[in-house]
């Protein structure tokens, strides 16, 4: 916005040099140079203040698309409340059975809930290598071999097979 701001007062000063030219008898080469100084700067103006406007406008999407995200899981959640504490219950009571350490089980959660090392030692205020070692631990203590792995152990039995998804949506 300061570069486009810059720009309109350049156009606004070569305006008025080039008015004054004019009304002083200026050589007409010296005001076709100005006014083509005029013409890139006022262009340039227009140029950024429209990519100003898109990015704004995106911006405003982005902001409603997180909004309207934040209010979908919202709902959701509300609505299965308590099918969402009973996984939490039963995600802890296999940490425990598991033998996790606190630290190892808040990994655990971070890693299911799609969070990434660099992000979730940002989080704890721990280093990356710590973050990796605790998320090897959880790993090897419950016999997987990676993130995917962690949340289809939970997952799996969760959902419903194919078929049975295709009968409900016909029923």
């Amino acid at each position: 916005m300061l570069l486009a701001a810059t720009f309109i007062f350049i156009s606004i000063l070569v305006g008025w040099d080039l008015a004054s030219d004019r009304a002083g008898g200026v050589d007409t080469a010296h005001m076709i140079i100005e006014l083509l100084i005029l013409l890139i700067a006022a262009a340039g103006a227009l140029s950024l203040l429209a990519r100003d406007w898109q990015q704004r406008r995106r911006l405003r999407e982005l902001s409603n698309t997180v909004q309207n995200a934040h209010s979908d899981s919202a709902q959701w959640r509300s609505r299965y409340q308590e099918t969402v504490e009973g996984l939490g219950r039963a995600i802890q009571a296999q940490f425990r059975d598991w033998n996790l350490s606190n630290s190892e089980a808040e990994i655990g959660l971070l890693l299911l809930k799609g969070l990434g090392l660099k992000e979730i030692a940002a989080l704890r205020g721990t280093s990356e290598r710590t973050v990796r070692e605790q998320a090897r631990a959880v790993y090897r203590k419950s016999g997987v071999a990676n993130r995917a792995s962690l949340s289809a152990f939970f997952l799996e039995d969760l959902l419903l097979p194919a078929t049975q998804v295709s009968q409900q949506d016909t029923e």
